[in-house]
């Protein structure tokens, strides 16, 4: 059973234009995906291609100009605005791409600490002492150096309030954390070491949404991997695809992704993926790019499909 189910979502915003006319920008369009408990799914594509926003609409904090169709289920029963203000923050966390979100006021130790929260109709408390060791564990959890807890966000390098950011998502009990972008700028080392304690994070149950622009490093972690391409995924695939030239892969687009990273002969693909908010109405949004495109491409859009243990929207693919 899916701990978040996601059945054709999409997400436009509604902006100006001309003088007094409005218009929908589609930036998600009639989107699938499934996380189940105990798996990281790693989302990776181009930027513009809705995988943040994708993470602010689960959480609820879509702008105001913002319009969500589709649904959005947790624990099978649907995720609304009343459900994502109650569990935000507990069973559900978000990992910001944005080291902003730290309160610049506050020092990070307190930002970090576990607070008291309802669990059913009984309340968790912490002792001082509790919150304290807490704090410590999770500062060593992503080798934070002694004495960062006392220390404002402007001390911090970049990397370092990244991982702020990470022990703050899981320093309670999340059950599905959503992390957006979460480890540029860390160092090597501690990355591996952090891919580790959120595979650590899935193994105990919690369901794990990553997105990513880093392919390989998702690859060490993630158990599948879902491709977007202008505001959908064109494929989700289990991480054993991603092997040789890519054969076991489905997509034109996931294959020519794999094909362009440095280690598997930096091909590059010819053309661009359409701008954020420009609607496909008819076709594969890839088509354009696609050399095995035919004249069905551009008249229908593909639904996605399961083939050989994935998930494709693509005509040609058996």
């Amino acid at each position: 059973m899916a701990l978040l189910d996601i059945e054709e979502v999409s997400v436009s915003f509604r902006r100006a234009r001309g003088w007094f006319g409005h218009e929908q920008s589609y930036v998600i369009q009639n989107l699938d995906l499934s996380i189940n408990e105990g798996e990281i799914v790693a989302v990776v594509g181009a930027s513009g291609s809705g995988k943040s926003v994708l993470a602010q609409a689960i959480m609820g904090i879509l702008p105001a100009n913002a319009r969500l169709e589709g649904s959005i289920s947790y624990n099978s029963e649907p995720l609304t605005p009343e459900r994502q203000h109650q569990l935000r923050g507990d069973e559900l966390m978000l990992i910001p791409q944005s080291i902003s979100y730290l309160d610049p006021l506050m020092k990070v130790g307190s930002q970090v600490q576990p607070v008291s929260r309802d669990v059913g109709r009984k309340r968790r408390f912490m002792n001082r002492s509790q919150i304290k060791k807490t704090e410590q564990e999770l500062m060593e959890r992503y080798h934070l150096p002694r004495g960062t807890g006392g220390k404002y966000p402007f001390e911090l390098s970049g990397g370092m309030a990244r991982r702020v950011l990470m022990a703050t998502a899981t320093s309670g009990q999340p059950k599905l954390i959503i992390a957006d972008e979460p480890t540029p700028g860390i160092h090597p080392e501690v990355l591996a070491e952090t891919m580790k304690q959120f595979r650590e994070l899935a193994d105990q149950g919690a369901g794990i949404l990553w997105i990513t622009h880093d392919v390989t490093t998702a690859l060490t972690a993630a158990d599948r991997i879902a491709v977007f391409y202008a505001g959908a995924n064109v494929e989700t695939a289990q991480v054993d695809d991603f092997a040789g030239i890519g054969e076991r892969l489905r997509h034109p687009y996931t294959k020519a992704l794999w094909n362009a990273l440095p280690q598997n002969g930096f091909l590059p693909l010819p053309g661009s993926q359409p701008l954020a908010g420009q609607e496909i109405t008819t076709g594969c949004s890839f088509a354009p790019r696609c050399s095995a495109a035919t004249a069905a491409c551009t008249r229908e859009r593909p639904q996605l499909r399961e083939i050989r243990g994935g998930e494709v929207r693509c005509f040609h693919v058996t």
